[in-house]
């Protein structure tokens, strides 16, 4: 059964290999959108070895889910796989795919429940300690609102995605600026930044928080989390969290950047880090700041396009590799 070694030695090789090559590739600073869908499709990669071979080891261990697997399958397909009559390997082996299978879905549900109930509760407060204003008691526009004082919310309409959205002003004197993803995503920013930060500046960054969640940010980084709290020994998953936790502000900064100018973006992020670098090591202030005033040039679209396209044809490589002994047979 020439399949399976190739899955569990294309795994293998994906999750010692890709890591290193992707790290040390340059390009994914000037295109981080891209990068984050490469090292999406590596670890997507290396989970369908995993699952395909638990198929090809639950198969090769009990006819009852041979025959489900091969049910109207031409004749020769099964005997392609060259399935053993001797199974006590198969079964140790499917027993620990089956593990980790089941390691990752609780870790998923974890997460996703956790992530769920935090926001919950960070809504919750944030309605308490910024109530919707009624509409002849709301300030105006940002000019006009840098002079308030008091907290509030008011609604308004991404201009990019058309989604409903609660810009959210609350008093405090830490400089600070987060987005709260939601059925209606909340942008909150302290009245400490409001003072701190032109109009331009506060643009950009909103701009920034609106690209966390118009991209869907914290379900990459849910996505991540879980992979590492499921199997914290695997190197490949902290290295994708981390990888996650830095493109994605890279991201988000060349969006305020198209939108309000790479200046006006890198001022904003400096003004609200006054002091420390961000918490997160491999997102540090200085370094962001850097390159959006460096003013890199993307690659070339070809170029794009070639990655995008060669990071999905590697994660689709396990199920080629497992389809190929079945294809064999019928030419």
């Amino acid at each position: 059964m020439g399949a399976l070694p190739g899955l569990v030695a294309l795994g293998a090789l994906l999750a010692l290999l890709g890591p290193r090559a992707l790290a040390r590739a340059r390009w994914t600073e000037r295109e981080p959108v891209v990068g984050l869908w490469a090292w999406q499709c590596l670890v997507v990669g290396v989970l369908l070895c995993c699952v395909c071979a638990l198929v090809l080891t639950g198969a090769a261990a009990w006819p009852a889910v041979r025959s489900l697997v091969f049910t109207g399958a031409p004749a020769g397909v099964e005997e392609a796989y060259g399935f053993p009559l001797a199974r006590p390997w198969a079964i140790g082996a499917a027993f620990v795919f089956a593990v980790g299978g089941v390691r990752t879905a609780l870790a998923l549900a974890v997460e996703v429940s956790g992530s769920r109930a935090t926001r919950l509760r960070q809504h919750r407060q944030l309605k308490a300690q910024a109530p919707d204003l009624h509409p002849e008691l709301r300030p105006g526009p940002h000019p006009d609102l840098k002079q308030s004082a008091a907290p509030w919310s008011r609604s308004e309409r991404s201009e990019h995605s058309g989604q409903s959205e609660k810009l959210v002003v609350l008093e405090s004197e830490e400089l600070k600026a987060w987005s709260l993803p939601g059925p209606v995503p909340r942008l909150v920013v302290t009245t400490a930044a409001l003072r701190r930060l032109s109009t331009r500046e506060l643009d950009a960054l909103l701009a920034h928080e609106r690209g966390h969640v118009r991209a869907r940010h914290h379900w990459l980084s849910g996505f991540a989390e879980a992979l590492v709290s499921a199997f914290p020994a695997i190197r490949l998953f902290g290295q994708f969290r981390d990888q996650v936790g830095h493109l994605v502000e890279l991201a988000a900064d060349d969006s305020a950047a198209r939108s309000h100018g790479r200046l006006a973006t890198a001022i904003a992020l400096v003004e609200l880090n006054p002091d420390s670098p961000c918490p997160h090591p491999l997102a540090q202030i200085p370094a962001r700041v850097d390159r959006l005033l460096a003013g890199g040039t993307r690659l070339p679209w070809p170029s794009r396009l070639g990655l995008t396209v060669a990071a999905v044809a590697l994660a689709l490589t396990p199920v080629v590799l497992t389809f190929t002994p079945g294809l064999s047979a019928l030419v």
